[in-house]
């Protein structure tokens, strides 16, 4: 097999009977979400595709509950025809983690729609919309006069999808998705084309430099289907006789990679997207057996092709780390003996320090990935394991359906350009705090360490020290604190979900109080962590707020880190002359572990809903701020967590 992104080689061949597990899937089944991405993880064609996507929307009319998959529901504004697309995508979206609705909308009707000219056919609001663009909808098919006329008809463009994504925020106040234009296929210079401004290709080359800027100043996540055409070659993307009969805007044969890809964001947009690299060691970091060859024969590292294609996994791995990845190994080998490259072997590009978690032992691979997610307490579905042995792949995909496992090639050339093009750690927004996550899993070995030497939890709590800093949502961390909310899974009270516009509009008096968390302690920095949002409530007098987010980190559990939230967010509402604080627990397939939050916390239950769901009060007067293991740092000041650090500014 060799690597094909047009045939998401990555994937694995659906089993014999994919039909009839489609057609057997019941609403009322048990684990019908993990039964459902089961299926959709495979390397599906447009019939199958169809097919699975139709059980999704038959299982969703029966009131079906997917989970673990996240609900969303996206509407598609188009100016070409879509019915393919929109037929095969929740098949995708299941694959990365997400259980789709599609809006239904006509074609051509972008502007009507997004200014509320045109109202839907279902009352149901979307949560994210998908704006796809077509080169002579933003009339720049045709080439200009001049280059003045060229820059005017390009500014025109963007101004047009200006107003049609400030219609979108006013009319659904949902996520908006838009994409890039691809490149024409046509020439009219040949190479003078990139420096004609009036050519075509030059005119989509600008408007995708400017739309760029467009979504980072509008808090719009760009979906980059020039990328993906030119991935696959630009005269393939387009098949002009179909155009021509259909309005068909890249060829059938693509409709597997384009649904993968903007799957891949939507899911990134309900936080599916993984955290962990697993790496295996002989034959997938190195050629060779280490065990047997012994280091000084292993093949890595410039001189040879299968040195170079060792390398270059170890270059991605690398890099991944820098935006964030956790990276981890997993190999059947002795310790020691697999740690040698890592300290000894001049060519390694990855060493020890990079590997937060070091499995190396004759134990199985499932036993192994097991042991890494839990020592990086994330779930198996943050995990990516890559391995050249196929039966290895094999016994993780039948133990652990949660872990991604690709499909590589038989060339290890092809393994790194196979792991790239799987997208499993898309992204919608990069911070600080993403790019460090790395460094603070491995932070959580020493911690471990020091945890073992202390006497008890507060003997252990202070030797971390740690500092604690809160203010309220702003600009600057705005994306920050819409990743946060979209991806928190575990500690999340009401899992209710934000896009940057809903965030800004909070920032500016859309709800009473918000509050972003910041922790760190002498081993790393932890960044934004802790994120809880107060409304206004009908009560007499209005001397109440309810709680309509609280959400935290896992990575910060048993550090009591709601303890000092809870303090700062009594101590903001007394200034305001709020009485009393209501809460909220509303059940998930993920967030049982906060389901007696606000009990632990000394809120008194007020009632118990048959969803499961339980509200909660704190009366104000009643509350006593604790002492705190934490130093609040506020700029340059610096106090210790409790009753006077807690007190308003």
């Amino acid at each position: 097999m060799s690597f094909s992104r047009a045939r998401l080689s990555w994937l694995t061949e659906p089993p014999a009977d994919f039909r009839r597990r489609c057609k057997d899937l019941r609403a009322d089944q048990t684990a019908l979400g993990e039964a459902v991405q089961s299926l959709a993880t495979h390397r599906l064609d447009n019939p199958s595709a169809e097919q699975l996507s139709r059980a999704i929307k038959r299982l969703t009319a029966e009131g079906a509950d997917p989970a673990p998959l996240s609900q969303l529901r996206l509407l598609v504004l188009k100016a070409a025809t879509y019915d393919l697309v929109e037929a095969c995508l929740p098949a995708a979206a299941a694959r990365a983690g997400v259980w789709l609705d599609i809006c239904p909308s006509a074609s051509d009707q972008i502007e009507q729609i997004a200014l509320g000219m045109v109202p839907l056919d279902s009352p149901s609001k979307p949560d994210a919309v998908l704006v796809t663009l077509d080169p002579f909808w933003l009339d720049l098919g045709r080439s200009a006069s001049t280059s003045a006329e060229a820059e005017e008809r390009v500014a025109t463009a963007i101004e047009r999808l200006g107003v049609v994504m400030d219609g979108i925020a006013k009319t659904f106040a949902a996520t908006v998705i838009v994409t890039s234009v691809p490149p024409p296929q046509q020439r009219l210079f040949g190479s003078y084309d990139a420096r004609a401004a009036f050519s075509p290709a030059r005119l989509i080359d600008a408007f995708n430099r400017a739309l760029v800027t467009r979504c980072d100043d509008f808090g719009a996540i760009l979906f980059d289907v020039a990328a993906i055409s030119q991935s696959v070659g630009t005269d393939n993307w387009l098949d002009n006789r179909l155009y021509n009969l259909y309005k068909l805007p890249f060829s059938p044969d693509f409709v597997p990679l384009y649904c993968d890809s903007l799957a891949r964001i939507l899911g990134a947009i309900r936080g599916k997207s993984r955290k962990c690299l697993v790496l295996d060691l002989d034959n997938t970091c190195w050629g060779g057996v280490i065990g047997d060859d012994g280091i000084e024969n292993i093949r890595i590292g410039p001189g040879s092709a299968e040195g170079e294609s060792f390398l270059a996994v170890q270059r991605l791995a690398l890099e991944l780390k820098g935006r964030g990845v956790v990276l981890a190994v997993s190999s059947k080998n002795d310790d020691e003996t697999a740690r040698g490259p890592f300290r000894n072997h001049p060519e390694m590009l990855l060493r020890e320090s990079d590997i937060a978690v070091f499995q190396a032992n004759w134990n199985d691979k499932p036993s192994n990935l097991e042991a890494i997610a839990r020592t990086l307490s994330i779930g198996l579905d943050a995990l990516v394991f890559l391995d050249d042995n196929s039966a290895e792949r094999a016994q993780v995909r039948a133990a652990l359906p949660a872990v991604a496992v690709p499909e590589l090639p038989d060339d290890p050339a092809d393994y790194a350009a196979t792991l790239s093009a799987g997208g499993y750690f898309e992204a919608v927004a990069f911070s600080d705090e993403d790019r460090s996550r790395a460094a603070s899993y491995a932070a959580n070995a020493k911690r471990a360490e020091v945890e073992a030497q202390s006497r008890d939890l507060g003997d252990y709590l202070s030797a971390l020290s740690m500092t604690i800093q809160f203010a309220p949502f702003d600009a600057m961390n705005r994306a920050r604190i819409a990743q946060l909310i979209n991806k928190s899974n575990q500690f999340n009270l009401t899992s209710r979900r934000y896009s940057e516009t809903d965030v800004a509009a909070m920032e500016n008096g859309g709800v009473e109080f918000t509050l972003q968390t910041r922790l760190a302690d002498r081993f790393s920095d932890f960044g934004m962590i802790g994120v809880v949002i107060c409304r206004a409530t009908d009560a007499p007098e209005s001397n109440e707020w309810a709680i309509d987010t609280w959400l935290m980190s896992c990575r910060v559990l048993g550090r009591r880190v709601e303890e000092a939230m809870l303090a700062e967010v009594v101590a903001r509402a007394r200034a305001r002359g709020i009485g009393v604080l209501r809460g909220q627990y509303i059940p998930t397939a993920k967030n049982g572990m906060v389901s007696t939050h606000f009990d632990k916390l000394g809120f008194t239950r007020t009632g118990t809903h048959p969803s499961g769901a339980c509200d909660y009060a704190l009366v104000l007067a009643d509350y006593e701020t604790p002492k705190l293991p934490h130093t609040r740092v506020d700029g340059n000041e610096a106090s210790p967590a409790g009753p006077k650090a807690q007190q308003p500014a």
